[in-house]
């Protein structure tokens, strides 16, 4: 028999309700994300069950240990979701049992989920790509405050080159310590 389970996750806890092959679900379950309790309840649910999470900042680790303890998850898109539970009230176990009805009819709003070696990568690869963008943003917001200040940097083609390094230590003096009063 297949066992459909719902999770509705949260920063610091999932709320999780099961249903059975007539539709009828059960008492919400709220587990701590401390990871060993997380695992410890992930063994108690039945072999294989198959768990509906929706997608957050936060599943990577939860698909993980889903995964770990025998169960097959499924990503849900959390807007698409919504869209299709319909409900105006919202609570966390209205939540999980909607993705677990969800689920059992389904209709789940699927996610395809990379293998953990992948999401590791494509995420070494956005932190690289944001670090990247606050090194430009930091670049561009000196230029414009030696611009500002009428300091440009006449013969010199890269501020962060030797030379341009060489440049900005001389001029920072020339740019005000404080705002002006206004």
């Amino acid at each position: 028999m297949r066992s459909i389970i719902g999770c509705d996750a949260h920063k610091q806890f999932s709320v999780f309700v099961a249903i059975d092959n007539t539709g009828k679900t059960s008492s919400p379950v709220r587990v701590g994300h401390d990871r060993e309790e997380y695992i410890r309840f992930l063994r108690t649910l039945p072999p294989g069950s198959e768990i509906a999470v929706e997608a957050t900042g936060h599943w990577y680790w939860m698909v993980d240990e889903m995964e770990s303890a025998g169960h097959r998850p499924h990503l849900a898109n959390p807007t698409e979701a919504k869209k299709r539970m319909g409900k105006t009230n919202k609570t966390d176990a209205l939540d999980a049992k909607g993705l677990a009805i969800l689920l059992h009819n389904g209709t789940l709003p699927e996610s395809w989920i990379p293998p953990g070696d992948l999401r590791d990568q494509r995420e070494l690869l956005r932190t690289r790509m944001a670090l990247r963008d606050l090194r430009s943003s930091l670049k561009h917001r000196i230029h414009a405050a030696i611009d500002r200040y009428g300091l440009h940097a006449i013969g010199i083609s890269d501020l962060f080159g030797v030379r341009g390094r060489v440049y900005i230590d001389r001029v920072v003096d020339q740019l005000p310590s404080h705002p002006r009063p206004g």
